[in-house]
């Protein structure tokens, strides 16, 4: 059988050259059929970077050519870094002549030039993830461009005069790209929407949502299958074929924000004779949302739900996450469980997993939960009289194995996070720091127990399957910020990435403790998926996965699905296996990259109520505090609103002040004045840019 395994196979035991086709097929000894689909295959793996086609005609494994394929990061300036498929392998450095026209985030071929300095060059784009840009139509002298929004994509887009249609010089308009960029020539397109300038925060967020081209609905046909799947499903829970434990006398509540429609788990805690029994149960999305349907197809494509102050854009239609799939209370629902035994010091003893049948007796909220087990509220005490013993067990366990959790090494940031207030017409009236509570603490840990234990349950098993990993710091980042760490801490000795959990417990309730949570983060890698497990820094754990949010993310429904098929079947067949093991990372690769677009949405989304929040204010005076420093300035965030801005190097005009790379200070020459990070000020709001969505501020006095 002809198939990517056979032919790498081939090339690492056979051969020790790039061989020609006809050799291939001669060695191979192949019939004419088999040709034919040899052909097909090495233009399959060609296209997806295993295999390289030179230009002498000749094929070779990418590894042996010293190449190797990941995604670029692009900077502003022009060059960047490619993120290596493989996990645990170090980023290369792209200079900007080396780019091969690779935009943003596209998948991309490299040859390493220097493995020493870990500086390579994009020999070819695999895939290309922009097929459209937001940016400003400019009229020039020699026709039109479009000049992107987005500064990592440091392209102009050429449009010709019959492409731009009604558009005119400064427009903001979508651009679809017609043909991508070279090493020999710029990106060409053509304008396929006018976006009008927003005259309310709803339509900013709706430009937003163009810019980046997100799905504003679901297609007529999702739409209608996901109403056959309610008519169909919706009453037929207990004749589910499936062998459902039945979970509906268990004390069982969910708990969550106050916004919240869609609810993923539910959570039980019972006390035992060897310590605790934890139930963490999860939506079967499964049930619903077969492999290939177009549902799933939709989902795939989406890969996370996306959510913005006014509104989400779901991964699935309503009317399965916010209805048929959703744990809402007092409803009987399926679900998928997973059951742990925890003894009283947080040791997992033992963990089941099963399909079954529950019954939430209540929809909490965080805010009600704290009220109960923090603050001792009388009130709400009362109300939920019926489930208190349950939530004193849930915040003693909670206790237990977030304690565990922290001796093992895992990092704890508890950095302030934003949160929008909008009033009856959807403006906002205030942007605060957002409460994160015990609530929180429980159901974090709560999630983090079940994701480790199907990780590893599948792990022993050798079953192929989605890890969520998060490899540890790259040496050359981390080097950096340790310099400035050990500057701000006045640390002596030696520093590693595994003293940072040491670093954050001394540094707890400092003015430092803010300044290096950011700088440790800044220094870590992005935590993502792959079919490859190396473990999780930030969480300190061997082996981690993503099973507890199937309503809203693609991979944990590819966890649910790969989990019910080894418990049902016991065995999975080598075929199976094979096919797993080719479906999966391309699974990997995209949701990581959609999961990161969803994530700069709702990054943009935030500046931009900031700005309709702060545009009504200039001239107005507030107490702020810097939290970046850098050469060009100081970015400072203000004490009463969750709101962050700028303050150019230039409008410190009492003095020339210079950067101090060593500890992150801007210092006066003459006045000896100088800004760090955590530094208290008084700033005037001197500017609010609608179209940049940026906040000017100016140092009073």
């Amino acid at each position: 059988m002809i198939d990517k395994e056979t032919i790498l196979s081939f090339f690492r035991n056979k051969t020790k050259k790039p061989l020609a086709f006809k050799e291939i097929v001669a060695l191979l000894g192949l019939n004419h059929k088999e040709t034919k689909v040899l052909k097909r295959t090495l233009r399959q793996m060609v296209a997806s970077g295993e295999i390289v086609h030179t230009r002498k005609g000749l094929y070779g494994p990418a590894e042996d050519m010293n190449l190797v394929r990941g995604y670029f990061e692009s900077h502003k300036d022009g060059y960047g870094f490619v993120i290596m498929e493989q996990p645990g392998e170090r980023d290369i450095f792209i200079p900007a002549w080396a780019t091969s026209g690779a935009m943003n985030n596209d998948r991309v071929l490299v040859r390493m030039e220097n493995w020493q300095r870990r500086e390579g060059r994009i020999i070819r784009v695999l895939e290309r993830i922009h097929t459209r840009i937001a940016g400003k139509l400019e009229a020039t002298k020699t026709g039109w461009q479009v000049k992107p929004k987005e500064r990592a994509i440091h392209f102009n887009l050429l449009i010709s005069p019959k492409d731009r249609g009604t558009a005119k010089s400064g427009d903001l308009v979508i651009a679809e790209i017609t043909t991508h960029p070279s090493e020999r020539k710029p990106p060409s397109g053509r304008v396929v929407k006018i976006l009008g300038k927003p005259e309310d925060p709803h339509a900013e967020i709706e430009v937003i949502i163009d810019e980046f081209n997100l799905p504003k609905k679901f297609p007529i046909s999702i739409h209608n299958e996901a109403k056959l799947l309610y008519k169909s499903k919706a009453g037929g829970i207990l004749q589910d074929p499936q062998r459902r434990k039945d979970l509906r006398s268990l004390p069982t509540v969910t708990i969550d924000g106050e916004k919240a429609k869609d609810f993923d788990d539910a959570v039980s805690v019972s006390i035992t004779k060897h310590g605790y029994t934890l139930y963490v149960h999860i939506a079967d999305v499964g049930f619903y949302v077969d492999w290939g349907t177009p549902l799933d197809i939709e989902a795939r494509k989406r890969g996370t739900s996306v959510y913005l102050a006014d509104r989400v854009i779901p991964m699935l239609p309503k009317e399965l996450s916010e209805d048929l799939c959703s744990l809402k209370p007092k409803v009987e629902r399926p679900s998928f469980t997973v059951e742990m035994d925890f003894d009283r010091s947080g040791n997992r003893l033992s963990s089941k997993f099963y399909p079954s049948l529950i019954l939430s007796d209540e929809r909490m909220t965080y805010t009600s939960v704290r009220k109960i087990l923090i603050d001792n509220d009388a009130h709400e005490r009362s109300r939920y009289e019926y489930l208190l013993r349950e939530f004193e067990l849930m915040g003693e366990l909670c206790g237990i194995l977030r304690n565990r959790r922290m001796d093992r090494g895992s990092l704890d940031f508890d950095l302030p996070e934003p949160e929008v207030l909008l009033d009856m017409q959807g403006k906002p009236e205030a942007v605060l720091t957002a409460e994160r509570n015990f609530a929180h603490m429980v159901i974090e840990e709560f999630m983090i127990s079940a994701n480790e234990a199907v990780a590893e349950y599948l792990q022993e098993r050798e079953i192929p399957v989605l890890y969520r990993v998060h490899e540890e710091p790259d040496p050359m980042k981390f080097g950096d910020i340790t310099k400035v760490i050990r500057s701000i801490c006045r640390i002596k000795s030696q520093f590693k990435p595994t003293d940072f959990p040491e670093l954050l417990r001394n540094i707890k309730g400092t003015p430092e403790e803010e300044i290096i949570h950011y700088m440790i983060l800044r220094s870590l890698k992005q935590a993502r998926y792959s079919h490859m497990n190396v473990g999780h820094f930030g969480l300190a754990s061997k082996c981690y996965t993503h099973f507890t949010s199937p309503i809203r993310r693609y991979p944990d429904l590819i966890v649910h699905r790969i989990l019910r098929e080894v418990l049902q079947r016991k065995h999975l067949s080598d075929r199976r296996i094979q096919e797993l093991k080719k479906l999966l990372p391309d699974i990997a690769f995209t949701s990581s990259r959609m999961e990161r677009l969803a994530d700069k949405a709702e990054m943009k989304v935030l500046d931009a109520m900031r700005v309709w929040f702060m545009k009504d204010k200039v001239g107005e005076e507030f107490d702020a505090k810097v939290v970046s420093v850098t050469a060009y300035g100081l970015k400072v965030r203000l004490k009463d609103f969750y709101v962050e801005g700028f303050i150019h190097v230039s409008y410190m005009t009492d003095d020339f002040y210079q950067y101090n790379e060593k500890n992150m200070s801007l210092a006066g020459r003459h006045t000896r004045r100088s800004f760090e990070i955590g530094k208290e000020l008084k700033v005037r709001i001197d500017k609010v840019d609608m179209e940049e969505r940026e906040i000017i501020f100016d140092i009073v006095n």
